[in-house]
Formats: C-alpha cells, sequence, structure tokens
C-alpha cells in the first residue's frame, strides 16, 4: 500500500472515530451545569432554586403513602452541585422531609422530596436576571392556606395568657411572702394554737391559672392592625452595603423590633408580611395586608444609589400620576423590579384576581391619608437622622396600591453610604429607629382615628 492509500485510510479511520463518540460529546456538550442550589424554608412556602448555567426542563408529580414530590429533570447529569441539596434542608422545614437525588435515566435527574404534609407544588423557570443565570424554582404551598387574620387572633389570645398568668404568678409570690414570717433569722416561734371554738388557720390555697381569653367579634372590630412589610427577602437580597449588609437582613431586623414596639400596645396587632428570609411577591405583600383587613400598611427599606455620597432617610406615598422627582421614580423603578429578582411564577399570578385588581386599585382618599401618616413619620425620623428630603415624596409603587389602606413605603438610609450602613447594623440606632416611627405611627392615630371595621374570621 503506498504511503497516499495509508494517509487516507487514516483519515477514514480518524473521522468513523469521531462519528462514533459524537453522540457521547454533544451530550457532554448539551448536560447543563448547576452553579447553585438554594433552599428557603418558611410557614408560608418552602422554595428550592437549582440555578444552572443553560435552561432546565422539569416535569412532576405527587405520590402519597407517605407523601412525595417527583420532580425528573431533562437535560441534566448528576453532580456535586445538585447533591448538596441533600445537605440544605433543615430539621424545622415546615414541608421537607428528606430528599433524594439520583440518576434516573441518561441525562434526566430524578429529585424526590419526603414530604412532612400534603403540598400544592408550583414549579417554573425563571429567565436570567441580575446576579442570577437560568433558575427552576420548586414552591410548596400548604394545601389549605393558613388564615393570618386567624393568626393574629390566636397569637393575642396567647399574649393575653402568658400576661395573666405574669400577673397570678406575681400575685402567688406576694401571698408567699405575706406567708412567710417577717425574719427569718429571728428565733423560731412557738405555733400558735387557737382556741377550741376559733375555727383552723389555712393558707389560702393559689387561685386557678386563668382559661384563655375569648376575642369576641365587638373586640375583633376595635383591634387596630398594622400590616409591616420587610422588603424584598430569599432570593432578592435587594440592595447591598460596601461592607456586605444586606437590605432584606437589616429592613426583616428593624421590622421585628418595630413590631415587638407596636404589639405592646394591647389595642394593637402587628402582621408581617414575612417573618424570615423567604420572598413575597409585591402583589402577595398587599393582599396578605388586605386580607387581615388592615389599618395600615407600612413598607421597611434600606435603598442604595449609584453614588455612594447618597443620604438620608426618605418616606413615599402612592402617585395617581407621574412621580414627585427623578429620584422618587428611579427608586420606585428599582423596587417595582424586586418580583424578577425574587422570582415570581407569573402564570399563576397572570390568573389570580389580586393581579387584575392591582391595575387601578389607589384612591385619591387613600393617597391623602398615606400623605398625613408619611408626614408624621417623616417628622418623627427627622429627629434621630438625616433627611434625604423634607417632605412625603410620591411615585407608582406597586406595593402601596392596596385602595383601603394608608400606605407609606419608608427608605431608612442609603445602605449604599458607609456612614449609613454602620447605622443600620447598630442595633442601638435601630431602636431609635423604631421609636421614631411608632411614635409617628401614634401620632397619626390620635389625629385620625381608624375606621370601624367588621373583620370576619
Amino acid at each position: 500500500m503506498s504511503a497516499n492509500s495509508r494517509r487516507r485510510a487514516l483519515r477514514r479511520m480518524g473521522s468513523l472515530a469521531l462519528l462514533l463518540q459524537a453522540p457521547t460529546l454533544v451530550r457532554a456538550a448539551s448536560a447543563a451545569s448547576i452553579v447553585a442550589v438554594r433552599v428557603w424554608p418558611a410557614a408560608d412556602y418552602t422554595r428550592v432554586t437549582l440555578e444552572s448555567d443553560r435552561p432546565l426542563a422539569a416535569k412532576h408529580f405527587l405520590v402519597d403513602s407517605p407523601d412525595r414530590l417527583v420532580i425528573d429533570i431533562d437535560g441534566l447529569e448528576l453532580s456535586p452541585g445538585l447533591r448538596e441539596l441533600l445537605g440544605k434542608i433543615k430539621p424545622d422545614d415546615p414541608f421537607i422531609a428528606a430528599v433524594r437525588v439520583g440518576q434516573n435515566q441518561p441525562r434526566v435527574v430524578r429529585i424526590v422530596l419526603d414530604l412532612k404534609q400534603v403540598v400544592a407544588p408550583q414549579i417554573f423557570t425563571l429567565e436570567p436576571v441580575a446576579a442570577y443565570k437560568h433558575r427552576l424554582v420548586f414552591d410548596l404551598y400548604p394545601q389549605q392556606e393558613r388564615d393570618p387574620l386567624l393568626a393574629l387572633i390566636r397569637e393575642k389570645e396567647q399574649a393575653e395568657t402568658q400576661a395573666a398568668q405574669a400577673v397570678q404568678d406575681a400575685l402567688g409570690e406576694l401571698i408567699g411572702r405575706i406567708d412567710r414570717p417577717a425574719s427569718v433569722a429571728s428565733p423560731q416561734p412557738q405555733p400558735i394554737r387557737p382556741p377550741a371554738s376559733a375555727p383552723a388557720l389555712s393558707t389560702p390555697a393559689p387561685a386557678p391559672p386563668p382559661s384563655p381569653p375569648s376575642i369576641n367579634q365587638n373586640r375583633l372590630d376595635r383591634l387596630i392592625v398594622i400590616a409591616l412589610d420587610p422588603g424584598h427577602g430569599g432570593e432578592d437580597p435587594g440592595a447591598i452595603g460596601p461592607t456586605g449588609l444586606r437590605e432584606k437582613d437589616v429592613v426583616l431586623a428593624i421590622s421585628r423590633k418595630l413590631r415587638d414596639r407596636l404589639n405592646s400596645n394591647p389595642n394593637i396587632r402587628v402582621m408581617m408580611t414575612r417573618d424570615g428570609d423567604f420572598f413575597v411577591p409585591l402583589h402577595e405583600r398587599v393582599r396578605k395586608a388586605r386580607r387581615v383587613q388592615a389599618d395600615l400598611f407600612v413598607s421597611i427599606h434600606a435603598d442604595a444609589f449609584i453614588t455612594p455620597k447618597a443620604r438620608g432617610a426618605s418616606v413615599f406615598a402612592l402617585s395617581q400620576g407621574g412621580a414627585s422627582s427623578t429620584a422618587a421614580r428611579w427608586i420606585a423603578d428599582k423596587e417595582n423590579r424586586a418580583d424578577l429578582v425574587g422570582g415570581v411564577n407569573t402564570v399563576a399570578v397572570k390568573d389570580a384576581e389580586v393581579m387584575r385588581a392591582m391595575l387601578d386599585m389607589s384612591t385619591a382618599a387613600q393617597i391623602k391619608d398615606s400623605l398625613k401618616l408619611g408626614s408624621e413619620v417623616l417628622n418623627q425620623i427627622g429627629k434621630v437622622g438625616r433627611l434625604h428630603k423634607r417632605s412625603v415624596e410620591q411615585a407608582g409603587f406597586a406595593v402601596l396600591k392596596a385602595p383601603d389602606m394608608p400606605s407609606i413605603l419608608v427608605e431608612t438610609a442609603f445602605i449604599s453610604n458607609p456612614e449609613e450602613e454602620a447605622k443600620l447594623r447598630d442595633p442601638d440606632y435601630q431602636d431609635e429607629l423604631v421609636e421614631a416611627l411608632a411614635t409617628g405611627i401614634a401620632r397619626y392615630f390620635a389625629k385620625n382615628p381608624p375606621l370601624a371595621r367588621h373583620r370576619a374570621l
């Protein structure tokens, strides 16, 4: 065989080898890589997010006895990144007991979630946005949604029972002290025997523990309910300060302190749109406040700006027209994009009545009351820190579009400013801010008593 013939034969053999390897090479090239795995457990719902460098497609089904959710993900190979999911399920997760991951068939990974309760799952994909690549999201909702107003009432009953028990314990301690000898150092007195005709002396028996107080309709209607809305959460960190302080964390800390401060008034109960690190869509924040028929809605934020020099607190109300300033419009647009970052199942939302109702829910009267509330809060905040603007600003914030309650959004400070980030991290400054917010709310109610409501559980 000539040299040319041998070269031609070798080339044909090489081409054949490449053709034989092609399916393997294509399969390897087309498999997506997992970038990150995150789990966000909460009483409202648990979210599991798989972030990948390419879009993923998934099918799922539920199995009972025991309850499981099975998810088959196409275009994926089992990897160490996926196995991380096993260690991210916490024992206190309300919905997931355990997780198993395996290669169900070539290029198909099966994830099995062992469930603690029956769920109504929503599984959807999100396009790349902000710092995120492609996301496949599993949202596990309870099949029966809990009633937030009933939860508030149960919480109030528990607080009243504990307060009554504390009073009873203090009374028992007082009786015990009266019963004890005046001085333990004095000689032991001889027992005094009463005359035969006198009744025997006995120690007063402690009163039985108080029964849980019942909330009648009249008390329920007179209750002042305030909706506190810590911005961002979960997949959406919000703004991030120069040293890494995240907006979602600091506003949750401030909101929890404000809740405790307001709840110290027996006539007030606070509903928080989130009390943990999980994402709540904008429309759902409004819906939660409306479900408890809140008298006020206060959204807490700590924004960032393109320059670290921006500083000072601001208070915003809704605008039916244009924004009151370029900065107000910029901040509103930024806050309204939270759903894109946090990740909303648009298929489910499009069918929701609340999404249609939010198109034009605001009223002139609601905005007028919101400006009054905002003015009182702004005046108090100005006593503990610098103000960015000395008047309440207005813009088209989606989260303020509840028609039946005054609603404001408070930017506590610019977290992008190093000095203000340090203040926001300081528990003492948080306490001062909370006191200012609580005082502003109290001053508003003193001038504008809440309307009588008939709250139905």
